[in-house]
């Protein structure tokens, strides 16, 4: 399986950088928990820290403040291989938020990532992806909405809608906690 799911958002690449390195921490501004389970991790976000998010485990492989943090799956969830964000700089004040997923996957979850986990795993990532651009921007125009397929096995499995987003209360977060990671 090889999965990449990437946002050009309008702001620096300290910006988008700055919101990796607060995953899984108290503030963190970047995971969808209002939505999805949360992202945690035994020592915080640090090379050889073990944890999670809902069934799937890994640890940190490899952490890059502000510019790549990589995940590796753990055997218990049936993926060999990887996940990881990191920031592609275009410009000044143009970045790339990247998410690629790349392994092999064996036992149950050759079957279960086909027909439910790659599509619960889109729709989480771009859910982080709107995060971002909100974070980074203070806006954000087209908010994705999850598939009926996402919503139908959300249901099924007795999980927490997607939120409405007002789009006239958004707020700006630009600046916000920019000093906790200079």
């Amino acid at each position: 399986m090889r999965n990449v799911q990437s946002r050009v958002i309008d702001a620096p690449p300290s910006t988008v950088g700055t919101l990796i390195d607060t995953l899984a921490g108290p503030d963190d501004r970047l995971w969808p928990t209002d939505t999805w389970p949360a992202i945690k991790f035994d020592r915080g976000l640090a090379v050889g820290s073990t944890g999670g998010h809902g069934p799937i485990r890994y640890y940190v492989s490899a952490y890059e403040p502000g510019k790549r943090v990589r995940f590796t799956f753990t055997p218990e969830t049936g993926i060999q291989g990887y996940h990881e964000l990191r920031v592609e700089p275009i410009g000044p004040a143009t970045t790339r938020l990247v998410h690629e997923g790349v392994g092999r996957t064996f036992g149950r979850t050759r079957l279960t990532w086909p027909l439910a986990v790659r599509w619960l795993h889109e729709a989480l990532i771009q859910d982080l992806l709107d995060n971002a651009q909100r974070e980074a921007t203070g806006k954000l125009a087209n908010p994705r909405r999850w598939s009926p397929w996402v919503r139908l096995l959300r249901r099924v499995a007795g999980q927490p809608r997607q939120p409405r987003v007002d789009l006239g209360e958004v707020a700006p977060q630009i600046g916000r906690h920019s000093n906790d990671f200079s």
